[in-house]
């Protein structure tokens, strides 16, 4: 009898699924000494065109930088520190939830006070919906995300100083 890890089969392609319907490139799971990890490689990009010969003493057109790219350095640019005291991030992979029900008002917004332990928002991993509560008491000074936004581990969810 083997002491490896026990799994549900049904569990991974539940796993498969998220990833599917997240566009999520991986999952992991880590409970006690298990660890189960579900990972897809990304859509092929389309195949580059042959460079094209440009005569000698000119430059060829300048590429257009993609929306996607400048969109993803502004993001960035907006995202908190890593290391503020005050910052909530996700402890799982899944989508966030600002409020209980969907036309139910979020548990949180901006500039409300909040004591420590109280639910923040929803994460929706594998059909459960995971309370995300406070670390500490304080503040909420930013939303980083919205409502049916996919979220990986780490990433930030919001702001409580």
């Amino acid at each position: 009898m083997s002491n490896g890890i026990q799994f549900d089969p049904e569990a991974i392609r539940a796993l498969a699924q998220i990833l599917r319907d997240t566009d999520l490139t991986e999952i992991e799971l880590v409970e006690k000494d298990s660890r189960i990890r579900v990972a897809r490689k990304p859509p092929a990009s389309p195949q580059a065109a042959a460079p094209m010969a440009w005569p000698a003493g000119m430059l060829p057109p300048a590429a257009p930088v993609p929306a996607a790219t400048v969109a993803t350095v502004a993001a960035e640019a907006e995202m908190p520190d890593a290391k503020h005291p005050g910052l909530v991030a996700s402890p799982m992979v899944g989508v966030a939830y600002l409020s209980p029900e969907p036309g139910q008002p979020n548990f949180v917004t901006v500039g409300a006070k909040v004591a420590q332990g109280q639910t923040l928002l929803l994460i929706e991993a594998m059909k459960t919906f995971n309370q995300i509560r406070a670390p500490r008491a304080g503040t909420v000074t930013r939303i980083l995300v919205e409502t049916g936004t996919p979220v990986e581990y780490g990433e930030p969810l919001l702001i409580v100083e």
